[in-house]
């Protein structure tokens, strides 16, 4: 059963789809804001990793590197990355604070509204 990813052309947002039967007709929507411009894009290979293996990635002290504990932004990668590795799935609810943060970051550099 092949599970294929599409990115929303309205929200961005990369949402997966499980495919039971192929020979059927699939019309994806997005699983952010429904929207049904999507395209295909190429997925990553994953691989099933033992535990071991993934508790000696997370020993690594590379790892930790670049983690500021101060900046959101930082640390939503760094538990989106440490999800990644256990193998968990940590949700939208993580995905929506890396949005946020980034949103922030880049609105951070931008000019204020202007002083009477």
């Amino acid at each position: 059963m092949p599970i294929y990813e599409y990115r929303c052309e309205a929200c961005g947002k990369t949402s997966e789809f499980l495919l039971i039967r192929t020979d059927e007709k699939f019309v994806p929507q997005c699983k952010r804001c429904n929207s049904k411009k999507m395209t295909r894009v190429l997925s990553r290979v994953r691989v099933i990793r033992s535990e071991e293996s993934r508790m000696e990635s997370l020993a690594d002290p590379s790892k930790w590197g670049g983690i500021d504990e101060n900046d959101p932004k930082s640390m939503a990668k760094w538990m989106k990355k440490m999800g990644k590795e256990l193998g968990e799935d940590m949700g939208e609810d993580v995905d929506q604070m890396v949005d946020e943060a980034m949103e922030e970051e880049r609105g951070a550099g931008s000019p204020g509204p202007p002083e009477d």
